[in-house]
């Protein structure tokens, strides 16, 4: 199958001015361990086929960090697709560290990052690493580092100098923070909350979108909240689909003969021609379905109303 055939590539390609091109439909690795991101899969031949079919539905593009396992989801990829294709791009991040609680931990010092980045080297078994997104705060999902933002996103700077990254990113940073790093070092990707109920970061992906830097949404479908028969009565206060918009949501989907996330990614594909998604999953019918999304061609008046979603 040549890979314009393949699922995957249906959805088209980003090519950033920063020279890095992908499909707009890659994988993201955070679910592959344990519960709350820690320790083995319960399952790891399913893992592995997880990441095996991803690359056979044509994508070529992965997500992923030493930070998540921690080790774990990077050995899993090594696993499975090393030694790896032609093309793959192997995105990882750093920035963050885990304690003994599991949480995610600010760490930031230049000394810090380049053992995160060589970490990230040996348990993916490359000799560079295509993409290295520095995590800060910027976006309120993770308390912001004690090392200045422009000598962390300097030191990473130095080691794509030395040869050990090919491209930047950044990941949860506000538009200043972007042009302060674009002062040091191009940005070829970012990676900031955004999907159908959030649109926080709208400012962001316009930036990117005038700059030629593809912009990645993390928790592309809503970190579960779009799933049919969720409890609503569990959530906090103004989280969650509105009973107009579940119809709304499930209206859309019925007409086009697909699921409720595949709209959801549908809609963030045409939302920009920007962005790339990076969806995850521990099961191969939801890589499939996922994919499958690429295929999906809203219409306008879809469009409309899924827009007015975060309004």
């Amino acid at each position: 199958m040549s890979q314009e055939n393949k699922p995957a590539a249906a959805a088209g390609r980003v090519q950033t001015d920063a020279g890095l091109g992908v499909n707009r439909l890659g994988y993201g690795a955070m679910q592959l361990p344990g519960p709350m991101i820690w320790g083995p899969p319960a399952d790891k031949d399913a893992a592995l086929a997880v990441l095996r079919r991803a690359v056979e539905l044509g994508v070529d593009h992965i997500d992923t960090s030493d930070a998540y396992g921690p080790h774990v989801a990077n050995e899993l990829i090594r696993e499975a697709l090393h030694p790896y294709p032609e093309g793959l791009v192997i995105a990882t991040k750093v920035g963050v560290v885990r304690d003994e609680y599991k949480t995610f931990n600010a760490e930031t010092t230049p000394e810090a990052l380049r053992d995160q980045v060589e970490a990230n080297l040996a348990t993916l078994g490359r000799a560079r690493l295509d993409l290295v997104y520095l995590r800060v705060g910027g976006d309120g999902m993770l308390f912001p580092a004690e090392t200045p933002f422009e000598e962390s996103f300097g030191s990473l700077a130095r080691l794509r100098e030395r040869g050990l990254i090919r491209n930047l990113g950044l990941s949860g940073v506000t538009v200043e923070q972007l042009e302060q790093a674009r002062e040091i070092a191009p940005v070829a990707f970012v990676q900031n909350r955004f999907h159908l109920l959030d649109r926080g970061a709208l400012d962001v992906l316009r930036y990117c979108e005038d700059h030629g830097i593809a912009f990645v949404p993390y928790f592309p479908l809503a970190s579960g909240l779009l799933n049919p028969g969720i409890d609503k009565s569990r959530l906090p206060p103004g989280m969650g689909l509105k009973d107009d918009q579940e119809r709304t949501l499930d209206e859309i989907a019925a007409r086009h003969g697909a699921t409720r996330s595949q709209v959801a990614l549908a809609w963030l594909l045409a939302v920009s021609p920007s962005t790339l998604l990076i969806p995850g999953t521990r099961s191969v019918a939801h890589l499939e379905e996922n994919i499958g999304a690429g295929t999906l061609r809203l219409t306008d008046a879809d469009i409309a109303e899924l827009d007015k979603f975060a309004a």
